[in-house]
């Protein structure tokens, strides 16, 4: 596959990412705000409507997530630091992993798409669970420290972030696509991805 029909695939798969975000995103807040109105007029209490509240602030959550990992990202668009950052840790506080996004700045979506992807990454090396922070430096370059009671990476599929899908040497799982995506990101804006993991601890960066 040449450099252009490679840049048509993975625009075609951002922009899928973006509509099915999309016509998602309505129907799942009609949900919340319908859970909203039952707990304003108190018709409905017990474990039951707690499972289901719980449910629609995750679900919400998580694509809301997904939807700057995955989607569509225009160099001119600009996500609020607040914003990424309320973005990134929703879907992480109901979970085993503890996420400190440590950025301060203002970013292009294009970087933040970036950010999303290293913590989908990162998280398949924590099966346990355990601690994320990302940060930049004053270069704009990402930098991500992970630990946790258990590091468990999959070299082959952790060289797809050099080398494509084919790296892998078997077809990738949908739990595992964000490997590809984040490859894919990258190269476009020329950015280098690395990662080093010793010691019970995984650092990623970009360059």
């Amino acid at each position: 596959m040449n450099d252009q029909s490679s840049t048509v695939a993975q625009t075609l798969a951002d922009l899928v990412g973006s509509r099915l975000c999309h016509d998602l995103v309505n129907p799942l807040g009609a949900i919340g705000n319908g859970v909203e109105l039952i707990d304003m007029t108190g018709s409905v209490r017990g474990p039951e409507m707690d499972l289901i509240r719980d449910a629609a602030r995750d679900a919400q959550a998580r694509l809301r997530f997904l939807r700057l990992a995955f989607g569509a990202a225009g160099p001119q668009q600009v996500i609020s630091a607040r914003e990424a950052r309320a973005v990134a840790q929703a879907p992480w506080q109901a979970g085993r992993l503890e996420l400190e996004w440590a950025s301060t700045a203002d970013l292009p979506r294009t970087r933040v798409k970036l950010g999303y992807l290293m913590l989908l990454c990162a998280e398949t090396a924590l099966p346990m669970g355990g601690a994320v922070r990302l940060d930049q430096d004053t270069g704009g370059q990402w930098h991500l420290t992970a630990s946790g009671p258990r590091l468990a990476l999959d070299e082959p599929l952790w060289s797809v972030l050099h080398f494509g899908m084919m790296a892998a040497g078997r077809p990738l799982r949908p739990g595992e696509v964000q490997f590809a995506a984040l490859h894919a990101a990258a190269a476009p804006l020329e950015v280098t991805l690395n990662y080093v993991a010793r010691d019970g601890s995984l650092s990623m960066a970009t360059a």
